[in-house]
């Protein structure tokens, strides 16, 4: 059975040992609840897509709590540096091209990923105790709504997670804003809590 446990530090390093040990684990972000698992293992990852049903080919996006591990998984252009600087952490999710250590696995194959600096604190330390970046999409069955709350989560996806963190109800409750920084011209993949008008604001043109 899935445990639904109060976002302490005790359980935050339980959960991020169960992220290091290849095991999947909810959390909340500002945006909504994700699924998560040590980005950088293929197998844990494999369980987030069998746990949500989701599509194999469709990417994995990273979460991460420090440029330094940004730099880490993906290569970082001056435009995304403004970006970054700009809204991260926030809810954003920016396409970056990859480095090796990202298996081909977790981006569908693609040679970019997407890297998201969430601005919640349980999310950022999870991140930090676990020691790795973490993939997480939207932590509910393929096709439903993201959850906004633990509860939530429960009624997507009990008896496929050991544990749900909860931090109360996300702040926004809308998926992050997809940009893909791949491109000659930035190009917006997902409307969501930061506007077109805002990334124009920093980056100048931009497809939609």
């Amino acid at each position: 059975m899935t445990e639904i446990l109060k976002a302490t530090e005790k359980n935050l390093i339980r959960a991020a040992n169960l992220i290091r040990g290849g095991e999947i684990v909810a959390f909340p972000t500002e945006t909504v609840y994700g699924l998560g698992a040590d980005g950088l293992n293929a197998a844990a990852c494999e369980k987030i897509y069998s746990a949500k049903g989701r599509p194999p080919n469709k990417p994995l996006s990273l979460h991460v709590a420090s440029l330094e591990m940004i730099e880490r998984v993906a290569k970082i252009s001056a435009a995304a540096e403004k970006i970054f600087a700009a809204f991260c952490p926030g809810p954003l999710t920016v396409i970056l091209p990859k480095r090796e250590i990202v298996p081909d696995f977790v981006t569908g194959g693609r040679q970019s990923v997407g890297i998201r600096f969430p601005a919640n604190e349980i999310a950022l330390r999870l991140i930090k105790i676990a020691g790795c970046p973490i993939a997480a999409p939207s932590a509910n069955l393929s096709g439903k709504n993201p959850p906004k709350t633990a509860q939530e989560v429960l009624e997507n996806l009990n008896g496929r997670v050991e544990i749900i963190l909860d931090g109360g109800e996300c702040k926004f409750g809308i998926s992050s804003t997809i940009v893909d920084m791949t491109a000659t011209t930035p190009k917006i993949l997902r409307r969501g809590a930061i506007s077109e008008e805002m990334l124009k604001n920093i980056l100048g043109d931009i497809e939609i």
